[in-house]
Formats: C-alpha cells, structure tokens, sequence
C-alpha cells in the first residue's frame, strides 16, 4: 500500500475546496445518459433471467450477475444524488434517488441522513457509531469483557461482514429507520414509503411468475449486490494508514484526504463502481459528480499515490479490525496481542 501521508504538500497545502470548485458543475444531459444506460440493463437482464427460470432454463440465472453489478452502479447513482451531485436542482435529485430506491432497497431520506453524517465525522473517533463500520481502539477493545470481544470478534468476522451482514442491512434493517427512530417524521416516512414502493411491483411480479421464480432472480442480484457494496464502503476507510483522530485534533480536510482510500479498481470495475474508488476526492467535496472524479485525480496528480490500494491489496484489508492509538493505524487482532505483550517490555 502507498503510505497515506506521502505528500506533505497536498494535506496542508491547497485549499481544495477552491480547487475543486470548477469540477462541482453536473451535466444534465450526461447524467440522464448514466442512469438510462444503468437502468436499461438492468431491467433487461432481471427481466430475460425471470424469463428463462419461468421455462426452466435454470442457466439463466447466470444473468443475475452482472445485473447484480448494474444494481451497484444503480446504487452509485443514488448516492451522487444524496449529494446533490447528479442534477443541479435539489429535487431533481431527491425524486430521482427515491425512484432508484426502490430497486435498491434503500430508502433514499433515511440513507441520505445517515450517510451525511458519515461524511461529517469521518476519521472523529469522537463520533462513531453512525453510517460507518464500528470500529473499536485496541484500548477500548482490551477493556471489554470476555463476552463483549466475542460479539465485537464475531460482527467483524468476514462471513458476517460481508455475507449476513450485507444481506441483513439491505432486506431487513433498512425496512425500519435504524439509528434514527426519533428524529421525526422523515426517516419513516422515507423507509415505509420505499417498503410499499417495493412491495407493490414485487406482488405484481409474483403474482405473473410464481414466488420461487421472482425469488430466484432476485434474492441473487440483491445478496451480490449487497456485497458488494458493503466491501466498497469498508474497503474505503478500513486500509491499514488511514487516519482516525480526537475531536480536538480532528481537521476535515486531513480527515477526507488520509481517512478515505484511492482505491485503483480496473477500469471495468471502476464503471461499474462508479469511480467511488477515488474516495478521498469524494469526501473532499462529495458534490462533484462521479464522472468527474477522474478528471480530478488528472489534473491533480499528487492525489493520486494518497491512499492508494489495488484491488489485490485490499484483500489484506479484511484483517484489520482495531485502531491503534499509539501506533496510529488499523491492526489486527493478532497484532493488538503482540502489542500487549510488547507494552510491559517497552516500560
């Protein structure tokens, strides 16, 4: 992995919200054109794999692979409208990532709360807890009892992060507003009106193809999809030199360029992914529309080594699972007990 502090110069230097400024600008017509070749696909594969399990032609459910990655892309396109980065006018925005929603089993208010949260405290370890993966320092973890590590050991543990969890988060949690069920009337209104904007087309569709058929088609582009998209949010803050701090230490700026990665996917993945990859340029000004984040890292090229991690890298990322106060980085668990052990001999 590049080290995240590699450029001096580019975490106190520029002020990038000046910088980024000129990038903020949607297109409309091209963002219509993302979305058209988006959706299109994905209804066409969802519908011609229902078409094939309807006849028997079990074969077809290869399909709902790559429609599970137009579902991502789909998801991609809801969170540049939470952002207010797809359309230039606020509604235009909201309307359509309440539509998209639907297809992902997102209730778009509800998620553009929380996540807009996650954008405000990113890297504060003063205020986790909410649109992040929880994450304990190896002195908080330490302190629990024996009970309290299995269950922290357990929720971090890959078959639950990236396989219940996932699944849980999409079909179950994200049906009632989760985290915020006091903060008025919004998130439920979110969630409840998404749940029926769910329910009335999945009762249509089963009712013309059968229940098994409709859960076959859809149960697997939700789960990969899923996936897919909680190994994308946790890849892009839990990498070994990201960067957590105090409230009182904590600066945004730093936080976004060092808390979040540059994840270099290949190109097909990037597309697909919506660059959301060049993440630190993302919480830099998360207003700038997907497709220009490129630009971004090509007009500023001392962007491009903060952070970075390839895909191959990022598989190591999964054993990370404390902060280390002193040490300032993500460790693992096998890393905290070599540093407990080594405490007493360092005294």
């Amino acid at each position: 992995m590049t080290a995240a502090g590699t450029s001096g110069a580019a975490s106190v230097g520029p002020a990038w919200s000046r910088i980024l400024a000129g990038y903020r600008q949607p297109d409309a017509l091209r963002s219509v054109f993302e979305i058209v070749v988006t959706a299109a696909p994905f209804v066409v594969l969802w519908a011609l794999a229902a078409l094939a399990v309807v006849h028997g032609h079990y074969w077809g459910l290869v399909l709902t692979i790559p429609a599970a990655g137009f579902l991502v892309r789909l998801f991609m396109l809801q969170h540049d409208c939470g952002h207010g980065a797809l359309f230039a006018r606020r509604a235009v925005n909201d309307w359509t990532g309440r539509v998209i929603g639907v297809l992902t089993f997102t209730p778009y208010d509800y998620w553009r709360r929380t996540h807009a949260i996650h954008h405000a405290t990113a890297g504060n370890l003063d205020k986790r807890g909410i649109g992040d993966v929880d994450t304990l320092t190896v002195g908080e973890y330490r302190a629990l009892s024996g009970w309290g590590r299995a269950k922290y050991r357990l929720y971090r543990h890959p078959a639950i992060m990236f396989g219940f969890g996932p699944a849980w988060l999409f079909i179950c949690q994200y049906r009632l507003p989760i985290g915020l069920m006091r903060a008025g009337v919004t998130p439920w209104t979110s969630t409840l009106a998404t749940n029926l904007g769910i329910a009335i087309p999945a009762a249509v569709l089963i009712w013309l193809m059968g229940l098994w058929p409709f859960l076959a088609v859809q149960l697997p582009i939700t789960l990969m999809a899923s996936t897919v998209g909680v190994w994308l949010f946790y890849v892009q803050h839990q990498f070994e030199e990201t960067h957590w701090s105090e409230g009182k230490d904590w600066k945004f700026q730093h936080a976004a360029l060092h808390g979040a990665s540059h994840y270099d996917l290949p190109a097909v993945l990037r597309w697909f992914t919506g660059n959301i990859g060049i993440h630190h340029v993302h919480h830099l000004s998360s207003t700038i529309p997907f497709y220009r984040l490129p630009k971004v890292l090509d007009a500023h090229p001392e962007l491009r080594d903060l952070g970075r991690i390839t895909l191959w890298q990022s598989l190591r990322c999964v054993k990370l699972v404390l902060w280390d106060e002193t040490g300032k980085r993500l460790v693992s668990f096998k890393q905290a007990r070599a540093l407990q052990g080594a405490a007493p001999a360092a005294a």
